[in-house]
C-alpha cells in the first residue's frame, strides 16, 4: 500500500450519502454508489477522499466531488470524457497536464473549469482526472498550450493506495 496520509476518516450519514450520490449522478449521468453502501469521508493533504466499501472511489476537490480513476473503472461513465492520442499516454500516466494538440475527442457538454477524465484513443481506458482549462469547443480546436490540468493519474500515490 502506498504512503498516502489519511486522517479524520468517518462514516457519512445516510442523507449526506444520498446528496453526494445525487451530485455524482448529475455529473456522470449514471448510478454510482448507493445509500446502503458504507461511504466514508477522509481528509488527505491534497483533497478529501470518498471511500466506498473501503475503496477510494471518489475525491472532493475545491468543494466538488468527482470519481477517482478506480471509480471510473468501476462505474464506467461516458460523460465528461476527453480522449487523447496514443502519443500523449506516457506523459499523462506520469502526471503531465494534457496539451491541446493531443486531444482527439471531447464530451460536448464540458465547460471551462469542469472536472474531466482522460482516456486513451485505442483502449478507451481512464488514465487520469483533471480540470478543463477550456470549454469543449476550445478543447476540440487543438490550440497549443495546456488544455487540462491533471489532478490524479494512474501510478500516483492515490492510485497505488488501492493496490
Amino acid at each position: 500500500m502506498a504512503d498516502i496520509r489519511v486522517r479524520k476518516r468517518k462514516r457519512m450519514r445516510e442523507k449526506d450519502v444520498k446528496a453526494l450520490k445525487e451530485q455524482m449522478t448529475e455529473i456522470f449521468c449514471i448510478k454510482t454508489f448507493d445509500e446502503s453502501d458504507a461511504v466514508d469521508l477522509a481528509e488527505s493533504p491534497d483533497f478529501n477522499l470518498i471511500f466506498v466499501n473501503n475503496d477510494v472511489l471518489g475525491i472532493i476537490y475545491q468543494e466538488k466531488p468527482f470519481l477517482t480513476v478506480r471509480g471510473i473503472l468501476k462505474y464506467k461513465p461516458q460523460a465528461r470524457a476527453v480522449t487523447v492520442d496514443m502519443g500523449a499516454v506516457p506523459y499523462v500516466t506520469n502526471g503531465a497536464d494534457v496539451m491541446g494538440p493531443g486531444i482527439v475527442d471531447v464530451d460536448p457538454n464540458i465547460k471551462e473549469g469542469d472536472f474531466v477524465w482522460i482516456r486513451d484513443a485505442k483502449n478507451q481506458v481512464p488514465l487520469a482526472i483533471g480540470i478543463s482549462l477550456r470549454s469543449a469547443t476550445g478543447l476540440m480546436e487543438k490550440e497549443k498550450g495546456k488544455a487540462i490540468s491533471t489532478i490524479h493519474n494512474v501510478g500516483d500515490k492515490l492510485w497505488k493506495s488501492g493496490e
